[in-house]
């Protein structure tokens, strides 16, 4: 199947070459897969509450969420692309010829160089899983309750997928030879997971309470 056109696949399409022996869609692309739906079912508990008369005086703020959340959903599916593309200019990078210290030098620099976008794409998929995790706590409190329970889905699966995209980070740092490079991206992670808890928990209270 066409790599490029992995949102045109059907579910069961995108399930069977994720369960194959492929190697993508792999990990990354499967969280931001995961970040998408939470993106979406925000999206869903955003549109059923704008045009309610008894949500109307909470109207212009889910009307932003909503903006957002779709932003977020498009981040992310791009993301999903660029993360399979990522790793075929691993591959390529791989294949440089390595016969003389010059191809050498060359190939060493040319890997650095995408195990860091490499590295980039999957941290950038986490960073908008934990957006749409704001959004779902913005979302909680105002949101149609008939439909708030998808509000704690969205929250859920959105700091399960920020967590799950950051392992196809750690497995690449070791790998990376910028020190400095290394220091920001842990530090991230360790913001990302210790807030994406905190939020998590948070929404997840409020929308019990609303049920």
């Amino acid at each position: 199947m066409d790599m490029n056109k992995v949102w045109e696949w059907t579910t069961e399409e995108f399930l069977t070459v994720s369960a194959s022996s492929a190697p993508t869609p792999g990990g990354g692309s499967v969280s931001a897969y995961v970040g998408a739906l939470a993106a979406s079912m925000t999206c869903m508990v955003a549109n059923l509450t704008i045009g309610k008369e008894k949500y109307k005086d909470v109207e212009p703020q889910v009307k932003e969420i909503l903006t957002q959340a779709e932003a977020t959903l498009d981040a992310l599916k791009s993301g999903l692309s660029q993360d399979i593309a990522e790793f075929s200019h691993f591959m390529a990078a791989l294949k440089l010829p390595k016969g003389t210290d010059e191809e050498k030098a060359v190939r060493t620099g040319k890997l650095q160089e995408v195990l860091v976008s490499a590295t980039n794409t999957p941290l950038g998929i986490a960073q908008n899983c934990f957006k749409v995790l704001q959004l779902a706590q913005e979302l909680a409190p105002i949101g149609n309750t008939g439909a708030i329970s998808d509000a704690g889905v969205a929250a859920y699966l959105a700091e399960s997928a920020l967590k799950s995209a950051m392992l196809s980070v750690d497995i690449n740092l070791p790998q990376i030879k910028d020190e400095g490079y290394k220091e920001r991206v842990l530090a991230e992670r360790t913001r990302l997971f210790e807030q994406a808890a905190v939020i998590c928990a948070e929404t997840i209270a409020v929308v019990q309470s609303r049920l």
